[in-house]
Formats: structure tokens, C-alpha cells, sequence
């Protein structure tokens, strides 16, 4: 027997929703639970065949659109909207991005913060560095500013010593930039930033045009800061739920590696700068 997945989720969930939670007028005695076909349909603007069809699995391929508009009309949050598309086989249309996908939680800062022996970051799908711990302040130091890992690689002329292999660090850098483009590939942000590497970077414009798709590895990193010299890293990158498209990345050393030592020189070396700086009290 053929499972209906899809079926059982529509038909389960429209079963939980009561009429008033969904602004639907009910008179009498309704012989089943939750909503009818009929009233999700109409909720949805979608045929009240067509939708019959979708839970009896007579249709197999809904658009991610009328997928969208009958997670409306259920009221999914955003895990069960996502699990919806799964079941029927679609890529969810991410929601228009606004400025609070740029934003990192209060919580999330705290938890950087609790590794002050290695450096992390929180940076977005265009590489736009968002917010960082004090370790991850001094291990980009070289760079002015440390604003997105994209720009500094291609137009920061300190990334050419900085990465002890740029070549493989560009290819990675433009990877990680036409996945992004993947998921937004009309986010204004993505498009600004592209046509700004392109114009002055012809590196980038040869990498770019390569089409090359890959996200986050876990190659090691290695880096020659100009304070504390040659350091191998590795690092692990986490999605943060509760804002898609950003990711914690922290980078790690071996214990007792000269890296580790290194790492606890240069943040020693930045928390004596900052206490110089002028305006900064203990």
C-alpha cells in the first residue's frame, strides 16, 4: 500500500485547528473534528478538488506557492511549514529577509563570549560578519575593516598573507557566496556585494563565473597572523535556528599545539591594546 505522508499531515493538522482560531463562522453540530476540505481551501484560494486531491493522494506535486498558502491557512509555524515542503518533495521559498536577519540574539552573544579561549563568530549567508567574541576580534585585527569574509579575501590587501594558501581560500570564499545565491539569489544584499567584487576583483569575476557550489568544510584552516605568526585551526559551523541563514562558526586549536599557544598570546596581546586605548577603563 502506497503511504500517503502528505496526506496524513494535511488531514491531521486541519483536524487540530479549530474553526475560530481560523476566523471560520461555524453553526450547528460539525460531524468531524477541526476544519472541513472545503474551509481549507477557501483559506488557501486553492479548488476544493484540487485539495481533496492532495489529502487522498491523487496529487503528488503541489507548487511550493500552494504550499505556502495552505501553511497559512493551518497556521504552520515554521518548522511544520518547512516539514510540508518536505513531504511533498518542494524547496520552501524562504520569507522576504528583512533587517532582523541581521540581528543576533542577546543569548547567542552570551554564548560566544563563554569562549574566550577561541575565536567565534556569527556571520550571515552573504559572509557579512555579525557579530564576533573578543578572540575572533583579535585573531581579524588585520583586516580594516573586519566587515565580511568576502571582501576582506578579495579587496583587503592584508588576506594575501593572511591565508597561507589564498588561492584555496578565494575558490572557498566564492563557493560558500554561490550557495548563498542558491537560497536568496535576489537578496539585494548578495547582489551588491557581487557586483562590487566583480567590478574590482577579476580573481573573484574568474572564480565566480566557475559556478563552483559548496558550503562549509572542515578542512583546517591555516592562517600567519602578523602578531603571533603561523596558526592551524579547524573550526565547526552551527545554523542558528531561530534566524536562518546565520551561522556560528568557531574555530578551535589542538590543546597544546603551538596554534593554542599562539591563540593564548594574541589574546593577551589584544586585551593589553584595548586596555591602552585611550577612553577604556578596567
Amino acid at each position: 500500500m502506497d503511504d500517503n505522508h502528505l496526506g496524513d499531515f494535511l488531514r491531521a493538522r486541519r483536524a487540530g485547528l479549530q474553526p475560530e482560531d481560523a476566523g471560520v463562522a461555524s453553526y450547528g453540530t460539525r460531524r468531524v473534528a477541526g476544519l472541513r476540505r472545503e474551509e481549507v481551501a477557501v483559506l488557501a484560494g486553492v479548488n476544493a478538488d484540487y485539495y481533496t486531491r492532495l489529502e487522498q493522494g491523487r496529487e503528488r506535486n503541489p507548487s511550493s506557492q500552494v504550499l505556502d498558502a495552505l501553511s497559512r491557512a493551518l497556521h504552520l509555524d515554521a518548522d511544520a511549514r518547512a516539514h510540508l515542503h518536505r513531504l511533498a518533495g518542494a524547496t520552501p521559498i524562504d520569507q522576504p529577509s528583512d533587517h532582523s536577519a541581521e540581528l543576533v540574539s542577546p543569548a547567542l552573544r552570551q554564548l560566544m563570549d563563554g569562549y574566550p579561549n577561541t575565536p567565534a563568530f556569527v556571520m550571515s549567508r552573504t559572509m557579512d560578519l555579525l557579530a564576533t567574541n573578543v578572540l575572533a576580534d583579535a585573531l581579524y585585527a588585520p583586516f580594516g575593516p573586519a566587515d565580511n569574509l568576502a571582501r576582506m579575501t578579495f579587496l583587503d590587501p592584508a588576506s594575501r598573507h593572511f591565508y597561507t594558501d589564498w588561492n584555496r581560500a578565494a575558490q572557498a570564499t566564492v563557493a560558500n557566496l554561490r550557495q548563498a545565491a542558491g537560497f536568496e539569489p535576489d537578496n539585494p544584499r548578495l547582489r551588491a556585494l557581487v557586483r562590487t567584487l566583480t567590478e574590482h576583483s577579476a580573481d573573484f569575476t574568474r572564480l565566480w563565473n566557475s559556478h563552483t557550489v559548496r558550503g562549509k568544510t572542515q578542512n583546517a584552516k591555516h592562517l600567519l597572523h602578523p602578531g603571533v605568526g603561523p596558526l592551524t585551526l579547524t573550526y565547526q559551523a552551527f545554523d542558528v535556528r531561530d534566524a536562518p541563514g546565520q551561522q556560528l562558526v568557531i574555530y578551535h586549536a589542538e590543546p597544546g599545539s603551538p596554534s593554542a599557544q599562539a591563540l593564548h598570546l594574541l589574546g593577551s596581546l589584544h586585551a593589553t591594546r584595548r586596555q591602552a586605548e585611550p577612553g577604556r577603563h578596567r
